[in-house]
């Protein structure tokens, strides 16, 4: 292995030490992973660092969507939806497995004549910037038979969309291991605790490795806060900085199983009150509902939660879609809530908010936030171009490579898994597919019931993917804290057989962190009580 996110973690704040960076990356997401991606592709000595886990905010809290960006065809942006979707077939080319083509069901009901107008014209529109041409409207009829829970009073027809989904959190991960394999380096749990400054410009940074307190000095030409919600907190350091601010916005979803939402379709529906698109789509052997749009006052340092309203909320669309269904707070899984970053514009309704990216050159400090899931490729570029006027010139900044190396597809003659199974571990682990295999046991390949997980991906990730906390096995590396009941607390033993001799932890280490886990999980990822 040579991919720096697998060296050990002392080894890493060692190199950090002594060798000198060309960019400082302060920031752990999809935009961060990013641009350390086509730094690499640059030759730029790059480090990343995220003071929490690798896409521990925004990036493992999302809809899951890798979209084209329909909704900004009513906005009459064109360009951003054009590039949306080039960016989606590229994505979906690159990481079969990992980006998955599906088709969504927006159904249309009576007194909707003209919105019924406006889909098709905007789907004609999309699948030709898409560049490939699809069906479009489906009958009552066989709408009907396709869904027969859906609800059939003033049902009209339903458009097909065809947008793709992916797993956020292991994207990030992905796209981080691409470029570790070059001369980049990435740690989490390492804070960028203030800027250095020499002449008034943005020198470098102070970091501080959250687990042992110790803190470093770090030079670099260029640091680029690519840190979210959180990005205003490093520019208040700069002097002159401009008046734009983010408005922190939570979105929130819910998580059934199949048995009580059986559903073989995804859809996109509108809120019955306030018109607010809502998905309902199935997800790593589940059923995703989300997202909400609402202003999150709260501290943005304190785990986002759900409220009361907004589980009530998205019941709401749930049962006015399906009302056979009578789905209740009682039969939720999991649920999950994150924080969007969008520039405030004083709009007063959230989901006005433009969710274009902004970069902004502050003191010698780089600021990029906002952007969409799907374009963290062209957000990387452009943050890259423009930091030319730091680090010198890059005469191929612009040029698209792709993302991801080509691997190995062979597949182990003795391996036992089905070919849904091996498409999806590729797309996940690129070239170490191969190795996850051989490294298991013939009971790991098995898939842990209720989800599409097998026990070989806890085996590989405690072993190669900078684990150190049991939060970050159970809700980032894999998904099992939100795909099983009580945050997976009854197969916690069988992971502790697997995983603590390869972490290295005491009984009383893992003791400590299965409480830590499961209160966190308590507290942020059940049912809220009201």
């Amino acid at each position: 292995m040579d991919m720096t996110i697998q060296e050990p973690r002392k080894e890493i704040f060692q190199k950090i030490k002594r060798e000198s960076w060309d960019i400082v990356i302060v920031g752990g997401g999809i935009t961060g992973a990013g641009i350390l991606r086509e730094a690499a592709h640059l030759n730029l000595k790059a480090l990343l660092v995220e003071q929490r886990d690798f896409a521990w905010g925004t990036s493992s809290r999302s809809t899951k969507m890798i979209h084209g960006g329909l909704r900004y065809l009513k906005e009459g942006n064109f360009i951003l939806t054009y590039k949306s979707v080039r960016e989606r077939q590229n994505l979906l080319q690159e990481i079969p497995g990992l980006a998955n083509d599906k088709a969504f069901i927006l159904p249309v009901y009576k007194g909707k004549l003209f919105q019924r107008f406006l889909i098709h014209v905007g789907l004609i529109v999309y699948n030709l910037l898409a560049g490939r041409w699809k069906r479009n409207l489906s009958s009552l009829k066989e709408l009907s038979k396709l869904v027969p829970s859906i609800k059939q009073k003033d049902l009209q027809a339903g458009f097909l969309i065809n947008d793709a989904i992916t797993d956020d959190a292991r994207l990030v991960l992905r796209v981080i291991a691409e470029a570790t394999r070059e001369d980049t380096t990435a740690i989490n749990y390492c804070r960028a605790t203030r800027l250095l400054k020499q002449g008034g410009h943005v020198s470098g940074v102070v970091l501080q490795d959250t687990e042992t307190g110790e803190t470093i000095d770090v030079k670099s030409r260029l640091v680029i806060n690519a840190t979210g919600a959180w990005v205003d907190k490093l520019r208040a350091e700069v002097e002159k900085s401009n008046s734009q601010k983010i408005r922190p916005l939570r979105g929130s979803h819910l998580i059934f199983s199949k048995e009580k939402i059986p559903l073989q379709h995804n859809f996109l529906t509108m809120h019955p009150k306030d018109g607010r698109p809502v998905t309902i789509l199935s997800w790593e052997g589940r059923i995703l509902v989300g997202t909400t749009d609402i202003d999150h006052p709260y501290d943005l340092n304190q785990e986002p939660t759900i409220s009361p309203e907004e589980v009530v909320y998205l019941l709401e669309t749930v049962n006015y879609l399906f009302p056979g269904l009578k789905v209740k707070k009682e039969d939720i899984i999991a649920t999950v809530a994150g924080i969007r970053p969008v520039v405030d514009s004083g709009k007063k309704d959230p989901s006005k908010e433009s969710r274009d990216y902004a970069i902004w050159k502050e003191g010698g400090l780089l600021t990029v936030t906002g952007g969409k899931l799907t374009t963290f490729r062209i957000t990387a570029l452009d943050v890259l171009a423009e930091a030319q006027e730091y680090i010198g010139a890059l005469p191929d900044v612009q040029k698209k490579r792709k993302i991801f190396s080509r691997h190995n597809q062979t597949v182990p003659k003795s391996c036992s898994l089905k070919k849904e199974q091996v498409k999806r571990l590729q797309g996940r682990y690129g070239e170490n597919f191969k190795q996850l295999i051989e490294n298991a046991t013939d009971a790991e390949l098995e898939t842990i019931p209720g989800t599409l997980t097998v026990w070989a991906e806890l085996r590989w990730a405690a072993q190669n993917e900078s684990v150190i906390h049991l939060e970050d096995l159970m809700l980032r590396r894999t998904r099992l804290g939100l795909l099983l009941c009580n945050g997976g607390d009854e197969i916690l033993p069988r992971i502790r057989k697997i995983c603590q001799p390869i972490l290295g932890w005491t009984d009383e280490k893992w003791q400590n962190e299965a409480l830590a886990y499961l209160n966190l999980w308590k507290q942020c990822y059940s049912v809220p009580k009201f």
